[in-house]
């Protein structure tokens, strides 16, 4: 188990639904750990410190937070490096970045309320649908997202469904010939607005067929754990090793941190500095239920002050 990946998830949570569909692509083997899907999360929250968002993947002692992030590792673990968000060429990087903010935002803000409503009334009942928008209008204090609202959430969707399918007349998928972590990305808010809305979007025929295409790969192996087993794989792992940190580090090495998005979800955790990479942060927390941490974020919207 201590040398296994666990996704710390929920089933309706949309940036799980990419990491997911990267096991059914590798045929990967992975254990799924089932969380609430709003805070507090007593699966988590003792392992990564408290961090807001979901997933989060853990390998033992090390806890992957950003799914930016637990793509990369999940190319390493399977030698798949097209999953691997760095490898994608231009235009798919540009349409992984609109779907992972303002288009992940829109396929929220462009469902038209009353379905809204009552799709969450349906999922949650009246009490759990008031916590639920409650808690998600709260991760975008301090943060720097706006989502687009009504008619312009609607053509913000449309723009990209427009963008997708000229992408896709070209060729097969959004990264190429093969699926890769372009067609996760893109695909998951498309995923979202789908169960939001209780019906499809509306677009051209190449998005469509690559959207069921997307659906078709599944999950992987997936067999579920309890957090017990979680917590032990922490409990008896060590760390590894962290790698070189660059030469000029914007704090020292050593230091008492906060590390949390910039964007949305922006409440901090803190630990020791253990590493500064061109791309990553990686914190150290001392716990008295584990030992030794080490909690990994992506440097690119992260912000990383003294604690």
């Amino acid at each position: 188990m201590k040398n296994s990946l666990i996704l710390h998830h929920y089933d309706l949570s949309p940036y799980a639904e990419k990491i997911r569909l990267m096991f059914g692509l590798t045929g990967t083997r992975w254990h799924s750990l089932l969380s609430p899907d709003k805070p507090p999360r007593p699966n988590i929250d003792p392992l990564s410190g408290g961090y807001r968002r979901i997933p989060v993947a853990q390998f033992g002692a090390d806890i992957f937070c950003d799914t930016t992030l637990i793509a990369r590792e999940v190319a390493d673990i399977t030698g798949n490096p097209a999953l691997d968000p760095r490898t994608a060429d231009a235009e798919a990087a540009g349409l992984m970045a609109r779907a992972e903010k303002e288009i992940f935002f829109a396929a929220i803000t462009a469902v038209p309320p009353l379905r809204l409503l009552g799709t969450m009334m349906g999922m949650f009942g009246p009490i759990g649908t008031y916590r639920f928008a409650k808690d998600r209008m709260s991760l975008l204090k301090g943060g720097t997202v706006r989502p687009p609202q009504g008619g312009g959430a609607k053509a913000t969707l449309e723009s990209f469904l427009d963008d997708m399918e000229t992408t896709l007349a070209q060729r097969p998928w959004v990264g190429g010939d093969a699926a890769s972590v372009a067609d996760f990305a893109a695909y998951h808010p498309l995923w979202l607005y789908t169960a939001m809305n209780r019906r499809q979007f509306d677009s051209g025929p190449n998005v469509k067929t690559w959207y069921q295409h997307v659906a078709d790969i599944g999950h992987g192996e997936r067999e579920e754990i309890d957090q017990a087993q979680a917590f032990a794989a922490a409990r008896d792992s060590e760390p590894r090793a962290v790698p070189a940190s660059i030469k000029d580090t914007p704090i020292e090495v050593g230091a008492s941190v906060k590390v949390g998005p910039s964007d949305y979800g922006t409440v901090p955790i803190t630990g020791t500095l253990a590493a500064v990479t061109e791309d990553r942060i990686i914190v150290t927390r001392d716990t008295s239920d584990f030992g030794k941490l080490n909690v990994h974020f992506p440097r690119a919207g992260y912000s990383l002050n003294k604690a």
